[in-house]
C-alpha cells in the first residue's frame, strides 16, 4: 500500500491497495492488543474530541454500538453522521481491511470537521476479547452482517453466533438491547435464528417491528457484502433479536 504523508490533506484510500481474503480464522494467534479490562482501555485514541484525556473518565461517553466483523466500514460511515451522539466501534480481525477503515474514517473527520467523530475501528477478534472492552449492559446494538458462513461442519463452532458466545452477547447488551443479523446464506440465516431463539434472553422481533427500525435500511445495503448481493440479485435473510429483561435487572 501506498506510504502517507502525514503533512498532506487526507485523502480517501483506495479499496484496491487493501484487499484481504474474505474471512480469517478466528483461532490463530493474530498479535492482537487488548486491555487487561474495560477499565483500562483508552478509548481518546478511537474518539479524540469525545473521550479525551481532558474529561474525567466518568464523565465520557461509552460505545453503546458494535459492529462485529465490520469488513470495509460501510455500516460505520452511513450511520456515524445519523446519529452523531451515539458512539460506534467496529470490530475487524483482517489488518490491511481494518487499517483501510481506519485511514476512511480519519479522511472523513478532516474532510468533514465535527462529523465521524463517534465512530471509530480497532482490529480484534471479537470471538475472544470482547470482554476485555465492554461492561454489562454496555451495548444498545451488535451487528452481524454477512459473517463468515463456515460452510463446513466441523468448522461450524467458528461461526460468530454459537451458544457459548451468545452467552457473553447476552452479558454486554443491555435489557431492550437489539441484535442484528443479515446474511446471503439460508443456511446460516437458519443457524443464526435457531440458536438465538433457543437462548433464554433473546427474542425474536416481529416483521413490524423490523419495518419500522430506521437502521434496518442500512444493514441491507451499507456494507460492501450487501452491495455485491444486490448486484448479484440474491436474497438477504434479515433478523433481529430484542435482549430480553430478567426480573434480577
Amino acid at each position: 500500500m501506498p506510504p502517507v504523508d502525514p503533512s498532506a490533506p487526507a485523502k480517501l484510500p483506495q479499496k484496491r491497495f487493501f484487499r484481504q481474503r474474505a474471512h480469517a480464522n478466528p483461532f490463530s494467534d493474530h498479535r492482537l492488543e487488548y486491555p487487561l479490562t474495560p477499565a483500562h482501555m483508552d478509548w481518546s485514541k478511537h474518539y479524540p474530541e469525545l473521550c479525551s484525556a481532558a474529561i474525567p473518565r466518568d464523565q465520557q461517553p461509552k460505545v453503546e454500538w458494535a459492529d462485529i466483523g465490520c469488513g470495509y466500514g460501510g455500516l460505520l460511515i452511513d450511520l456515524a453522521p445519523q446519529y452523531p451522539d451515539t458512539l460506534m466501534l467496529g470490530m475487524e480481525i483482517r489488518t490491511k481491511v481494518q487499517e483501510y477503515v481506519h485511514r476512511r474514517i480519519v479522511a472523513m473527520r478532516e474532510q468533514n470537521p465535527g462529523q465521524y467523530q463517534n465512530t471509530s475501528i480497532i482490529r480484534m477478534n471479537a470471538m475472544k476479547f470482547l470482554p476485555n472492552f465492554f461492561e454489562k449492559g454496555q451495548l444498545s446494538k451488535m451487528f452481524f452482517l454477512f459473517p463468515d458462513p463456515h460452510f463446513k461442519t466441523r468448522k461450524h463452532k467458528a461461526r460468530i453466533v454459537s451458544n457459548t458466545l451468545l452467552a457473553e452477547y447476552a452479558y454486554f447488551v443491555r435489557p431492550g438491547g437489539i441484535i442484528y443479523t443479515i446474511t446471503d446464506v439460508r443456511d446460516l440465516h437458519e443457524w443464526m435464528v435457531e440458536h438465538l431463539e433457543a437462548h433464554p434472553l433473546f427474542e425474536r422481533m416481529s416483521k413490524e417491528e423490523e419495518d419500522a427500525d430506521p437502521v434496518v435500511p442500512f444493514v441491507y445495503s451499507s456494507t460492501e457484502e450487501g452491495k455485491k448481493v444486490e448486484r448479484n440479485k440474491g436474497d438477504k435473510f434479515l433478523a433481529l433479536f430484542r435482549r430480553i429483561e430478567t426480573p434480577e435487572e
